[in-house]
């Protein structure tokens, strides 16, 4: 079994937005879906511990113009293969392969769709922790990284990215649809209550920026 102690170096360097912080939170929440679920947790909390190791090589390609920079994910899939193989003892193939696919299926920007119901915690708790307060402080400190204004309008037709992104495009144009990609009851719950925190957030930053709060 991979533990906190073991994972928690593979994420030096990390920026802010995928440390060890977020594997945490991800996996606090993996713990409360996955229970009430009835997901095996020993799946579940290997595979959150291993699901971004490869984040920082994916954002540093990105960064330096490296189009042929691999999916994250299926890095971490393969990589946490041949971690768990060198565990003593080795896990069976059965639950690696569970491990492979969770982590595997946990983005939204590939074709793996989660098909087991630990792959399925695994994906919702990472999303739920891109919404709710925590989605907006990391939405924040992503601009902060990118140098980003505080707030913008969100003109007709924008596709979600561009110079004058911002921390609420960003919440317009992704993170107020997290809700309904989720996959579990108990995730969809977790979202509502998220959800609504952000919607509150901004309705009243846009009141104190127009000077009516």
């Amino acid at each position: 079994m991979i533990t906190v102690e073991f994972a928690r170096p593979l994420y030096d360097g990390s920026d802010p937005i995928h440390d060890f912080d977020h594997v945490l939170r991800v996996l606090a929440l993996a713990r409360r879906i996955g229970q009430a679920e009835g997901a095996n947790l020993a799946v579940v909390e290997t595979a959150v511990l291993l699901h971004d190791i490869h984040r920082a090589d994916e954002d540093q390609g990105h960064a330096a113009g490296d189009a042929k920079v691999g999916d994250h994910a299926l890095l971490a899939a393969d990589a946490a293969r041949k971690i768990l193989a060198r565990q003593d003892p080795p896990p069976s193939n059965d639950f690696v392969d569970a491990v492979a696919h969770c982590i595997a299926a946990h983005r939204f920007r590939n074709s793996i769709d989660p098909q087991t119901i630990e792959a399925k915690t695994v994906f919702d708790a990472d999303k739920l922790d891109a919404i709710g307060a925590i989605g907006i402080a990391r939405a924040y400190a992503y601009g902060g990284m990118m140098g980003q204004r505080l707030w913008g309008e969100v003109p007709d037709g924008y596709a979600g990215d561009g110079p004058d992104h911002t921390a609420y495009h960003e919440f317009v144009y992704k993170l107020s649809k997290i809700q309904d990609r989720l996959t579990t009851a108990t995730g969809r719950a977790i979202a509502r209550e998220r959800h609504a925190a952000m919607v509150a957030y901004f309705e009243r930053l846009r009141a104190e920026i127009e000077g009516r709060a």
